[in-house]
C-alpha cells in the first residue's frame, strides 16, 4: 500500500468533510438543531459556483477567477444557510418538541430543495474548472497535485478566520455564549433569532466551501449533497456534538479511513467501514470522541 498517498488523500479529505461537520457541530450545540438540509445547501452551493463559473468569471481577471469561484460557492451556502433558519428554525425554536421539528423541518427542506435543483438545473453533472490551477509538486517522492494542496490550505484558513472571528467580534462572543448555555445567553439580552441567521450563515457558508472544494473531484449534481451531509453528520457525532476539537479528530480518523479503505477494498465498501468504526468509537464513548453533549442544551 502507498502510504503516502493514503495519507495525503487522508488529510485532503478530512480537510473538506471536517469543514461540513464543524458547521453542524456549531449549528448544534448554539442552536440545538441537527440541521439536516445541509445535503441540499451543500448542492445548492455546487450550482452557485458552477453559476458564478458560467456568467462571472467571464468578466474576471484571470488571476482571481478561482477565488471568484470560492466566492461564489461560499455565498451560495450562505444564503442557504440563512433560507433554512428562516423556514425550519424560527418557526419552531421556541415550540415543544423543537429538537425534533427541526430536524423533520430542515430534512423537509432538503428533499423539496433537491427536487427543485432536479427540475431547474436538470439531470445532468455540471463540473467547474479547476480552481488551483493544474501544477504538481514533489515531497518525499509523493507527487501533490494543486488541488490538494488548495483544498487543505483554503480548508484550514477559512476555520481559522471564522474561529477568530468567533473569538473576538461581539456576534461571535454571543455565538460562543449560546454554545456554552443557550439560557443564560438569553437572559442577559442575546436574541436567539437574530443570532441563529448569523449562526446558519456562517455553518452555510462552510458548507458550500466543502461544496466547491469537493467539486474539484466530483461532478455537482442535485443529490449529490446526501454523501457528504451523512460523512458530516457522522463526523460530529464521532466527535461529539458541539465539539469542534472532537470534529477535528474524528474528521482526521474517518478521512484517513476513507483514504485506507478506497485503496485496499474500493470506494463502494467507504460507508461501510465508516459506520462500523462510528459504531466502535460510540460504544467505547457514546458521547463521542471528545463529546459534551450541553446539559444547558438538554435542560
Amino acid at each position: 500500500m502507498n502510504w503516502p498517498y493514503v495519507i495525503s488523500n487522508a488529510i485532503v479529505l478530512a480537510c473538506i468533510y471536517g469543514t461540513l461537520a464543524i458547521g453542524i457541530s456549531i449549528t448544534w450545540s448554539s442552536l440545538g438543531l441537527l440541521n439536516l438540509a445541509y445535503g441540499f445547501i451543500f448542492a445548492l452551493s455546487g450550482y452557485g459556483a458552477w453559476l458564478t463559473s458560467q456568467y462571472v468569471v467571464a468578466v474576471t481577471p484571470d488571476a482571481l477567477r478561482g477565488a471568484m469561484i470560492l466566492a461564489g460557492g461560499v455565498a451560495t451556502g450562505a444564503l442557504g444557510g440563512v433560507l433554512v433558519c428562516a423556514l425550519a428554525f424560527i418557526p419552531v425554536h421556541d415550540k415543544p418538541n423543537f429538537t425534533i421539528r427541526g430536524m423533520i423541518a430542515t430534512l423537509a427542506i432538503s428533499l423539496m430543495g433537491t427536487q427543485l435543483l432536479l427540475w431547474w438545473f436538470g439531470p445532468r453533472s455540471k463540473s467547474l474548472p479547476e480552481i488551483f490551477g493544474a501544477s504538481k509538486r514533489s515531497l518525499f517522492g509523493l507527487v501533490l497535485t494543486a488541488d490538494k494542496i488548495g483544498n487543505v490550505i483554503v480548508s484550514i484558513a477559512m476555520l481559522l478566520i471564522v474561529l477568530t472571528w468567533m473569538r473576538s467580534s461581539r456576534r461571535g462572543l454571543e455565538i460562543r455564549a449560546m454554545m456554552m448555555n443557550p439560557h443564560a445567553a438569553s437572559i442577559v439580552g442575546i436574541g436567539v433569532r437574530r443570532t441563529s441567521f448569523y449562526v446558519m450563515a456562517i455553518t452555510g457558508g462552510l458548507a458550500g466551501l466543502s461544496a466547491v472544494l469537493l467539486s474539484q473531484t466530483y461532478y455537482i449534481q442535485p443529490f449529490n449533497g446526501l454523501t457528504p451531509m451523512i460523512k458530516g453528520v457522522s463526523i460530529a457525532l464521532c466527535g461529539g456534538l458541539g465539539s469542534v476539537p472532537g470534529a477535528v479528530i474524528a474528521a482526521l480518523l474517518l478521512g484517513f479511513n476513507e483514504a485506507m479503505t478506497s485503496v485496499a477494498l474500493g470506494g463502494q465498501y467507504v460507508l461501510m467501514t465508516q459506520f462500523l468504526l462510528i459504531i466502535l468509537i460510540i460504544l467505547v464513548r457514546p458521547r463521542g470522541i471528545a463529546g459534551l453533549l450541553d446539559k444547558a442544551r438538554e435542560a
